[in-house]
C-alpha cells in the first residue's frame, strides 16, 4: 500500500504546488570526474535503477496477473461480437485494477519484507531485492506448469534442480509467461462455446428461412448480448478469473 502512496503523491504534489504557487526547491545534477571506485560503483547503481525502471511495464504485465486477465477479457469481447466494446481502455484498465487486487497480497509480502526494513536503514539494498524478488518467485511458481518450467529449464541447458531455489529467475519469468497464456487460451475456449451455439443456431435459422443475405451476427448479437446480462456475465468471468489465481 505503501508503494502505490509514493507514486500517488510523486504524481500529484508538482500538480498541487503549481496550483498553490508553492516554491520547490530546485534540483542540480553535478557530473564530475570520480576519485574512487565507490563514485563508480554509485554511478552504475543509479544505471541500474534507471533501467529496471524502464523496464517497469513489461515487469508489470509479464511478472503478475495482468497477462491472463487482459488475454480473457479480450476473447470475452471477440466471443460477443460487441467490435470495441468495451473499448480497449476500459479492459485494460480493468485488467490493471483486478491485477492489483489480485497482486495485493504479494505487494504487502514485498513492503513488509524488504521495503520497510529498507527503508529504516535495518538491510542493504543488495538484501532487499533479494527478499522482494522471494514473494514474486512464489507467486510465479503457483502458477507455472511443470510442462513449461521442464521446457525452459531443457532449452537454457542447465543442469536439473532439485528444489525450487536453484531455478534460475530467468528461466522461470518465461515458463511463467507461457504458462499464463496456455490457461488464458483455455479460459477464451470455454467462453466462446455458448456463444457460438448461439451464432450456429441463428445462422441456421436464417438459412432455413432463406435468408441468405441478412448477416448472422446482427441478430446473434442481441441474443449474446441478453443471454450474458441474464446470467450475471461479468460477475461470473470476473469471479472466475480472480479465482483461478486461488
Amino acid at each position: 500500500m505503501k508503494m502505490w502512496i509514493v507514486a500517488l503523491t510523486t504524481f500529484l504534489v508538482p500538480a498541487i504546488a503549481q496550483a498553490a504557487d508553492l516554491a520547490l526547491p530546485n534540483v542540480n545534477l553535478n557530473f564530475s570526474n570520480g576519485q574512487s571506485p565507490a563514485d563508480m560503483v554509485n554511478v552504475i547503481k543509479i544505471i541500474i535503477l534507471l533501467t529496471v525502471l524502464t523496464l517497469a511495464p513489461a515487469i508489470l504485465v509479464m511478472m503478475t496477473s495482468f497477462t491472463r486477465v487482459v488475454i480473457v477479457l479480450s476473447f470475452l469481447r471477440q466471443s460477443l461480437g460487441a467490435q470495441q466494446m468495451p473499448p480497449n481502455q476500459v479492459i485494460i484498465g480493468l485488467s490493471l485494477f483486478l491485477s492489483m487486487m489480485i497482486m495485493a497480497p504479494t505487494w504487502n509480502k514485498i513492503s513488509s519484507q524488504a521495503v520497510d526494513p529498507y527503508m529504516d536503514e535495518k538491510i542493504t539494498q543488495k538484501e532487499a531485492f533479494q527478499r522482494a524478488e522471494t514473494p514474486i518467485r512464489e507467486f510465479m511458481f503457483g502458477q507455472t506448469r511443470e510442462k513449461e518450467l521442464e521446457l525452459f529449464l531443457s532449452l537454457s541447458k542447465i543442469p536439473k534442480p532439485k528444489i525450487k531455489d536453484d531455478v534460475p529467475t530467468y528461466v522461470l519469468i518465461p515458463s511463467f509467461i507461457v504458462s499464463e497464456l496456455n490457461t488464458a487460451f483455455q479460459m477464451g475456449f470455454m467462453l466462446y462455446l455458448p456463444f457460438m451455439v448461439i451464432d450456429m443456431v441463428v445462422a441456421s435459422v436464417l438459412m432455413a428461412m432463406g435468408m441468405m443475405m441478412l448477416p448472422p451476427m446482427m441478430i446473434s448479437l442481441p441474443f449474446k448480448l441478453l443471454l450474458f446480462v441474464l446470467i450475471d456475465g461479468w460477475d461470473l468471468v470476473i469471479g472466475s478469473i480472480v479465482r483461478s489465481f486461488g
